[in-house]
């Protein structure tokens, strides 16, 4: 709101002619470019060039402001700035208006900001400040303004903008005072909101500082330069304000004056300026801004000053605006090319997050057609997953989480890892060699942390011996039927049952956090992500069954008879009766050489000797029927369980991994699913949400005003 074509008042014209000093042709040109910079709102989001007017509380900050602007900001003896203020000037020869308006710190609730945000009012004219800082600091809830409670100082803003004939486009800002020691009215609560309020100014580089320090007090003791130093350390846009000459002890002003002249041991690369402010007496008369300039003149004209031959371009407030004119010109000819480019990937973020919303879609059509993409999107991710294509799509994706997104290479992993531990421990009983030193004829049958049994040989042939009584039939001795070897087998392999459980529950979350991840990479909107997550979940769980199922019916065939045409198992039946028969050959022409011959045989071509050899070791080939048998089902479990796990482990992989969990993936989320959507599915999927929209319309306006602001910087 603004007052079209209204009239300055006299104090108005003052004001504005004084602004008129701090332009030149170049900083008009580049303080207009900044103003419409600002005006979009770009100062919202990027620090713009500014004056900041700080220092100690009652140092006279408000007098310096009011001398630079020639606005009269309100004075009062104990009454102390409790908050910045920002003024904000735009020229233009069309419309005069001043309007208030206060802006919430970034830490205020949400219903706190609505009701700061909603403060606006127009000032008739300068005078009406008092009322309007009366009105921010009971609105900002201020200890002292309608309430004991409270903070005595905010870190909100109460922003000034005036529009008018100024000639000049600027930012001035006034800052609380810092606090020198805490009391009963300002807490050391206090005293930190102040130094966190100006330091936030201070440290952007496109601020001009001007440190307003008191002539009475000890130049070591002004916090202000210290602050400033720290945030300008090349001193590149610090100015030294000395105020308040006129209240100093007589015969001292030779210790202003070093300073004034940058010689004491405090120095500024910029220098200092010296300033007389009016007195109370003068303020309260109503001074004019061309009255205070005369009563300056007069004071620095006494003799006590001008015998240090101060510098005149260094005293006074037109010299300190003629300054100020000449150091903003050079400063903004400095900041604005880092404003550019400050905009400019400001701009490429703002773009980037517009194009993750994509194109709106107000309709079923535009909906469906969002959801194709997002699906295809999906459909390609999963399908280079499976197919170890990492570089073909999203590189960063497949980066995530240590790799983890590589789903075939990480599949590959575990069915390595269920491979090893089922030849490892996917046998019931697993022979150990007995430990040297034990002697023990008792069982020793141990079970490791898994369950597996860790058994002697003799302690498993015990139990192959027991099974072959438990299980015989009508076959004659030396022999054993069937179901020997089927009761060997199911018992040997009944941990497969549980190895193959856990993988499977393994690989389903694996694959699972995949399709989430995958998901969450597409869908950038909540609502919809968790749409697509719940139909995804539903199609997981339907493929978690199928696999499981699965798993049982590979289980059960292995529970029946065994079965197999494999000429592996026949090739390992005949290898193991050669290692027997070898074994057991072995064992009598020892015995028969060391007790028989003496310890030493010749084969020799007589028929006597090959007579004796053959008597001494049928006496030795002494055969039990019974373990013959066991033996031989020994061979025989051996031969079908290394066939049947084999097959087992591929079966595992191939049927239930393979075809259940891993080869529909892409269907999860496949273009072929967005078509079965009805319009009422689209709608609760695919509605933009109003947050989102809001969002989406701020950001593109956001957007075209940046790209205004760069056409305005250009020149």
């Amino acid at each position: 709101m603004s007052v079209q074509g209204a009239n300055p008042k006299p104090q108005d014209e003052e004001a504005f002619s004084s602004l008129g000093a701090l332009r030149s042709a170049k900083s008009t040109q580049r303080l207009n470019q900044i103003a419409h910079v600002r005006a979009k709102g770009v100062g919202e989001h990027i620090s713009l060039p500014q004056i900041a007017v700080c220092g100690d509380q009652s140092a006279g900050k408000s007098s310096v402001l009011e001398g630079i602007t020639g606005i009269p900001f309100p004075r009062k003896d104990g009454v102390c700035t409790k908050f910045a203020t920002e003024i904000i000037l735009y020229h233009s020869t069309e419309t005069s208006s001043i309007i208030a308006t206060v802006i919430p710190h970034i830490s205020r609730s949400k219903p706190d900001r609505e009701r700061l945000q909603a403060y606006h009012r127009v000032l008739a004219d300068f005078f009406d400040l008092p009322s309007v800082i009366q009105d921010a600091s009971s609105l900002l809830q201020l200890r002292g303004f309608g309430t004991d409670e409270g903070l005595a100082f905010s870190e909100d803003v109460l922003r000034i903008e005036v529009t008018g004939d100024t000639g000049l486009n600027l930012t001035v800002v006034d800052l609380p005072g810092l606090i020198a020691v805490p009391n009963e009215e300002q807490t050391e609560e206090d005293v930190q909101l102040v130094e966190r309020l100006v330091d936030s100014y201070l440290q952007s580089s496109r601020t001009i500082i001007l440190a307003v320090i008191q002539a009475s007090n000890d130049i070591a003791n002004q916090g202000i330069i210290r602050r400033a130093r720290k945030f300008d350390k090349a001193g590149q846009r610090t100015v030294g304000i000395i105020t308040k000459p006129d209240l100093i002890n007589k015969s001292t002003e030779g210790r202003i004056a070093l300073l004034a002249k940058n010689q004491d041991t405090t120095k500024l690369k910029l220098g200092y300026f010296l300033l007389k402010n009016p007195d109370p007496e003068q303020l309260d008369k109503g001074i004019s801004l061309r009255e205070r300039k005369q009563k300056e003149l007069e004071f620095f004209s006494s003799a006590a000053w001008k015998e240090h031959r101060l510098d005149p371009a260094r005293v006074g407030i037109d010299a300190l605006r003629e300054f100020l004119q000449d150091l903003l010109d050079r400063h903004i000819e400095k900041e604005l090319p880092k404003v550019r480019n400050e905009i400019k990937t400001l701009l490429a973020a703002i773009e980037a997050e517009l194009a993750k919303f994509g194109d709106e879609r107000p309709t079923p059509a535009h909906m469906r057609m969002f959801l194709t993409r997002r699906s295809m999107e999906y459909y390609n991710l999963a399908r280079a997953a499976l197919e170890g294509n990492y570089h073909a799509q999203d590189t960063d994706f497949f980066g995530l989480e240590g790799y983890s997104m590589r789903l075939r290479a990480e599949v590959h992993k575990l069915n390595g890892l269920f491979a090893t531990r089922m030849r490892e421990a996917g046998s019931k009983r697993k022979i150990v060699e007995i430990q040297p030193g034990d002697t023990s004829d008792e069982e020793t049958e141990s079970v490791p942390e898994d369950g597996q049994l860790l058994v002697t040989k003799r302690e498993f042939d015990h139990w192959v011996n027991e099974t072959y009584i438990r299980t015989r039939g009508r076959e004659l001795p030396g022999n054993y039927n069937h179901i020997l070897l089927a009761e060997l087998f199911h018992e040997h392999s009944n941990r497969w049952s549980d190895i193959a459980d856990q993988h499977l529950t393994q690989l389903f979350q694996v694959t699972s956090n995949f399709v989430e991840k995958a998901l969450t990479k597409v869908f950038l909107e909540d609502d919809a992500r968790q749409e697509i997550l719940l139909i995804a979940r539903n199609k997981l769980e339907e493929a978690w069954k199928l696999a499981n199922d699965e798993l049982q019916k590979l289980l059960a065939d292995e529970k029946r008879q065994p079965i197999t045409y494999n000429h592996y198992y026949t090739d390992n039946i005949q290898n193991a009766r050669e290692d027997s028969l070898k074994k057991a050959m072995q064992t009598a022409v020892r015995g028969a050489v060391e007790e028989d011959f003496k310890g030493k045989f010749h084969v020799s071509n007589t028929a006597v000797d090959s007579e004796r050899l053959l008597n001494s070791l049928q006496r030795r080939v002494i055969v039990n029927m019974d373990a013959q048998a066991c033996a031989e089902a020994v061979d025989g479990l051996n031969a079908y369980y290394k066939v049947a796990i084999k097959t087992f482990i591929d079966n595992m992989c191939r049927q239930v991994i393979e075809r259940h969990l891993l080869s529909n993936l892409p269907d999860i989320f496949a273009p072929t699913t967005v078509v079965k959507f009805s319009d009422e599915d689209l709608i609760r999927i695919a509605a933009e949400p109003a947050k989102q929209k809001d969002k989406r319309t701020a950001l593109a306006a956001l957007a075209q005003d940046l790209r205004d602001s760069l056409t305005a910087l250009q020149n």
